[in-house]
């Protein structure tokens, strides 16, 4: 996971909703093919609380991993995880690099459409690259925070990701293709079923809402979270049963050198 303009990174406020955020993690490697890989490669790896399925999924392979966050790095090798603290743009496959998954993490790297043909380009013959990213900028959860972050008490604080922060799936299709390789993208929209208090607000917390937690004081944060608490509570209200439905968005590429 990216650093992105200073933000720093809380491993175990991430893994607060853990079964929620893993599940496109599975959904992802369910679609990659790969039987014998030399390499593989968890590109961006968090906490490191997935990588193991990789060793798992693969046990004769080579699995290693990197984060730009040393907060995540230091987790991850906390779970025993082979780790590199480094940039995902400065990361080039080795020649024995044969599957990449990469979770959740091209979303804070806008430069990324550009990076992946010359990453496809890199690998061997016959390499799986699969990605997944959130497709849901332009939903509630972050339209209300953009909304916030452009009244005048907040104006200019903070630089909030736009509604086209990734591509769609078919501009997703026609770059793989495009880089030559074989490709197999789709979408789905999670519905995830959360409990406690300001769910939606909690989830946001560990990841929309760092750049904003890092860009002012401890006083200022509380009363950002303060306005956009009930704005959220209204978007995403609360059942009869005390749970709340989040619709969640992702998409997922998965390519073939």
């Amino acid at each position: 996971m990216r650093v992105v303009d200073g933000t720093a990174w809380d491993p175990t406020r991430y893994l607060d909703f853990g079964d929620h955020r893993s599940r496109p993690f599975h959904d992802l490697l369910a679609r990659v093919g790969a039987t014998a890989p030399r390499r593989v490669v968890d590109l961006g790896c968090g906490p490191g609380h997935l990588t193991g399925l990789l060793s798992h999924r693969w046990p004769d392979a080579e699995v290693s991993a990197l984060d730009s966050s040393a907060e995540m790095v230091a987790a991850a090798r906390e779970r025993g995880v082979t780790v590199e603290r480094a940039d995902v743009v400065d990361w080039t496959p080795a020649p024995d690099t044969d599957v990449v998954i990469t979770n959740a993490v091209l979303q804070w790297v806008p430069e990324h459409p550009r990076l992946l043909p010359a990453w496809l380009a890199a690998l061997p013959s016959g390499a799986w690259f699969a990605l997944q990213v959130p497709g849901n900028f332009g939903a509630p959860s972050h339209a209300l925070v953009r909304e916030l972050l452009a009244e005048p008490r907040w104006a200019g604080r903070v630089r909030p990701r736009g509604e086209k922060a990734v591509p769609e799936p078919d501009e997703y299709a026609d770059l793989l293709a495009d880089a030559g390789a074989e490709v197999d993208v789709w979408e789905t929209t999670y519905q995830h079923r959360l409990t406690g208090d300001d769910p939606v607000l909690s989830w946001i917390t560990s990841t929309a809402l760092r750049p904003v937690r890092d860009a002012l004081d401890a006083d200022e944060y509380a009363a950002f979270r303060a306005e956009l608490a009930p704005r959220l509570r209204a978007a995403y209200p609360v059942r009869a049963d005390g749970s709340t439905w989040f619709p969640f968005r992702r998409i997922f590429a998965v390519a073939r050198t």
